[in-house]
């Protein structure tokens, strides 16, 4: 038994190694599958902040996290399995608040047609990528218009973190003021940021999910408010999203400009990280392009339809896939153990009751630091590209709303080269942009 046991595990690592390439990559399944573990562990945290914010929407938390990990699963195991890649795929942050916070808290659509115009989103990602447009509309897109709405969702994300926490609250006078100091999501809400970045500061690839974590903890201890529901059992229901997403009510003209922020900004978001993750493993080549490109695009806007369907925010490739990267993940399989181990996530659906919207308040400021971090490249010295990227980056905060955010950026644009006589500098894409949301601003508000 012994032999045979040996047998089959090697002829398990041969098969493994023929399809991914393991030896031609100079990895082993040991690295490959640390690697994927050390993603998950990275980005778990999505399944716990995605229910939080979409149920401000008013959708059904438990419900949400199951979808959240079984798109993350599917997403993930697609991208290893077709690409070979170590990219691993979820609900984007930044989206999610947009979809939330916007679209259904601000404007007044319902879940249900919002999210029909997620899939309408990923829909024309879809179509522009099988015609080989998409990677053109995200060349053609200003460095400056893409750092300043990037830092844009950032400032908007933390804001909504700053509020779940109590930091940040409205008020009549001044329309924001500092909350109760002395309240316990202030306190915890503090503790749970401050956690994460110490923490990240020392490498520790867990970080957020430490800090949901031990954060939790505490609340069950001094707030009354956070209940202990378990942590095992079978994965709930997902009847009350699946199947009520109204593709035909989103197919509305005032729903135009919102469905083309979900295109364009998951365009831009995903294609870059792809782009970044890859060269961080040293699998771009000169031309910025990467193995399987195509296929990489095809996958990740697939994804994005699906989550769309079953009921959660657009998808996209996520840059914490860097950190199995960082240990020597260079294949699909890694994408693929993660891929798996959101599977296994499934059975611990409790532990979303259990999570109070502090505990990942720190989350949301913590994507903010890293999505604003990126100003230092604006070359503040032109004002022709750092007017548009200051305007891109608060007005989505000033706004709240992405949408304005990322037209007032286009408008500023265009309105800068135009003024200096920089004409040249505006490509077709960015005026044909900027006179889409002129004309949503004239003809549909």
């Amino acid at each position: 038994m012994p032999q045979q046991n040996t047998n089959t595990s090697a002829s398990t690592r041969s098969v493994l190694d023929s399809f991914f390439k393991l030896h031609q990559k100079n990895t082993n399944v040991k690295t490959e599958v640390i690697a994927g573990l050390t993603t998950f562990l990275t980005m778990v945290y999505i399944v716990f902040v995605n229910p939080n914010v979409l149920g401000v929407a008013g959708m059904d938390t438990k419900a949400v996290f199951v979808t959240t990990a079984l798109i993350a699963a599917i997403g993930s195991i697609a991208m290893g399995l077709f690409t070979n890649l170590p990219i691993a795929l979820a609900p984007a942050m930044g989206l999610n608040a947009y979809f939330a916070f916007t679209v259904v808290s601000d404007l007044g659509h319902s879940w249900q047609v919002a999210m029909g115009a997620v899939f309408l989103g990923a829909l024309c990602l879809f179509i522009l990528t099988v015609v080989r447009v998409r990677y053109w509309i995200m060349n053609s897109i200003p460095i400056s218009l893409r750092i300043g709405i990037t830092s844009g969702i950032g400032l908007f994300i933390a804001l909504i973190g700053f509020n779940n926490s109590g930091i940040v609250v409205a008020s009549p006078a001044t329309l924001v003021k500092l909350g109760d100091f002395k309240s316990i999501p202030f306190i915890l809400g503090l503790l749970s940021f401050f956690l994460i970045v110490i923490l990240a500061h020392k490498k520790v690839h867990s970080a957020v999910l430490i800090s949901i974590i031990i954060t939790t903890l505490i609340g069950l201890i001094v707030d009354p408010d956070v209940k202990y529901f378990g942590i095992v059992s079978m994965p709930p229901s997902i009847s009350s999203v699946v199947g009520h997403v109204d593709i035909k009510g989103a197919l509305n003209v005032s729903l135009l400009s919102i469905i083309f922020v979900f295109m364009l900004i998951n365009l831009f978001d995903s294609s870059g990280t792809l782009i970044g993750v890859t060269n961080k493993a040293g699998m771009t080549q000169s031309d910025g392009s990467f193995p399987n490109m195509q296929k990489a695009l095809v996958v990740d806007s697939s994804s994005s339809m699906l989550g769309g369907l079953l009921g959660t925010s657009s998808v996209t490739a996520y840059i914490e896939s860097s950190s199995g990267t960082s240990v020597g993940g260079k294949t699909g399989l890694t994408s693929i153990v993660t891929g798996l181990m959101f599977l296994i996530v499934l059975f611990f659906s409790p532990l979303v009751s259990l999570v109070p919207p502090y505990a990942t308040a720190g989350a949301l400021i913590y994507v903010g630091v890293l999505m604003t971090s990126s100003l230092t490249e604006v070359q503040w010295d032109d004002l022709t590209e750092a007017v548009p990227a200051f305007i891109a980056t608060v007005m989505m905060p000033f706004t709240y709303s992405i949408t304005e955010g990322v037209a007032f950026g286009f408008f500023s644009y265009c309105l800068m080269k135009i003024g200096t006589g920089k004409f040249r500098s505006l490509n077709p894409c960015v005026i044909i942009v900027s006179l889409l949301f002129l004309a949503k601003f004239i003809f549909i508000d």
